[in-house]
């Protein structure tokens, strides 16, 4: 089961930790690998820059949220997809992650676009530039084995280990 409020500061972790917990991510920040082979395995790379709060997004990401993989996805809307509990968890991570310039993971509930309530692991790196952190980088994955809060996920779109 998931931790409830507050989170327990094992959810934040250095920055010296990404080899472990986003092992082969570019270090760049910035570039995106093919991700039709990780969209088959649940796998989505996203990054999000915070400036103008852009989101780019491998093919991965678009369907585990159910959406078009050619739809220009905002930041307000993609938030609007996670369940109220994990969006406020998420967005208090978010924070501490940007102003102490460290990484987190968390599980979280999403309502994707036209299916059921699910369970994803974000995972999310701060990108340094000149002055800071401009930008958070990281990786969601699909959890097929952990049930959502609610009890509900859709099956139907998880990957299948054929």
């Amino acid at each position: 089961m998931r931790p409830v409020e507050p989170l327990p500061l094992h959810h934040s972790w250095p920055l010296s930790a990404i080899d472990d917990r986003l092992p082969g991510l570019p270090a760049d920040g910035t570039a995106m690998p093919d991700g039709d082979a990780l969209a088959a395995q649940g796998i989505g790379l996203w990054h999000c820059d915070l400036l103008t709060e852009r989101l780019t997004w491998t093919a991965g990401v678009y369907d585990i949220f159910g959406l078009m993989r050619d739809d220009v996805v905002t930041r307000p809307h993609a938030v609007s997809l996670y369940a109220p509990d994990s969006r406020l968890a998420m967005e208090r991570l978010r924070a501490h992650a940007i102003r102490h310039r460290r990484g987190f993971t968390i599980d979280v509930d999403i309502d994707p676009a036209g299916a059921s309530r699910r369970a994803m692991r974000l995972t999310a790196v701060p990108v340094l530039g000149p002055g800071g952190v401009i930008a958070l980088r990281g990786m969601k994955r699909l959890l097929p084995s952990l049930p959502c809060r609610s009890g509900r996920r859709d099956a139907a779109l998880l990957p299948t280990t054929d």
